[in-house]
């Protein structure tokens, strides 16, 4: 009898847990209230991130801008404990230039560039097939690259903590440029 009630108890703490996550995810700012999955498959929901500034990055490990990842490394090693989250989102959707499964993007990102940043699950980031976080950055109208279909790996969007997105950057745009760091420091003082 006393395993059940406890079975019971463990089943209503869980269930309640679930509750509570759904709640968050519906009060979570539009660009926050997505369920993913992070690179080790364990599920993560962005409310988590809410009251950061987050700079979400669709990565690529055989790209040539692969080397931004030192520079997305600097940005979290520099402002994390201000408030920033850097979260990588491999994608294979450009060149087929991310191939590799999640365990091997994680290996490479650890070994090649000893990324300690957040990484999700690989996506795809265009097109129908597209995960609902990047449905709605795309569909965001944000300086200064604009609203529409990604355009290459290594993108950036710069949600305030508030959870507006606040800056799309293209590709070339290197983390640690000026414009980058500028847009982040406004958001953190913010």
């Amino acid at each position: 009898m006393r395993s059940k009630t406890l079975l019971a108890g463990i089943v209503a703490m869980a269930l309640f847990s679930v509750g509570m996550a759904e709640e968050a995810l519906k009060d979570a700012p539009p660009s926050l209230a997505f369920s993913m999955k992070s690179i080790e498959g364990e599920n993560v929901d962005l409310s988590k991130y809410e009251g950061k500034v987050v700079l979400f990055v669709n990565v690529a490990s055989n790209c040539g801008y692969t080397k931004q990842y030192t520079g997305l490394q600097k940005l979290h090693q520099t402002y994390a404990e201000k408030g920033l989250a850097v979260i990588g989102v491999p994608c294979n959707q450009f060149g087929g230039q991310e191939p590799g499964t999640n365990k091997e993007i994680k290996q490479f990102c650890s070994s090649k560039y000893n990324v300690t940043f957040d990484m999700l699950d690989k996506v795809n980031v265009n097109g129908g097939d597209a995960c609902g976080l990047y449905k709605y950055l795309t569909g965001v109208d944000t300086k200064p690259a604009g609203k529409g279909a990604i355009k290459w790996n290594f993108e950036k969007f710069l949600v305030d903590r508030k959870g507006n997105v606040i800056g799309r950057f293209g590709s070339g745009v290197d983390p640690s440029s000026p414009e980058m760091v500028q847009a982040i420091e406004k958001a953190l003082a913010n």
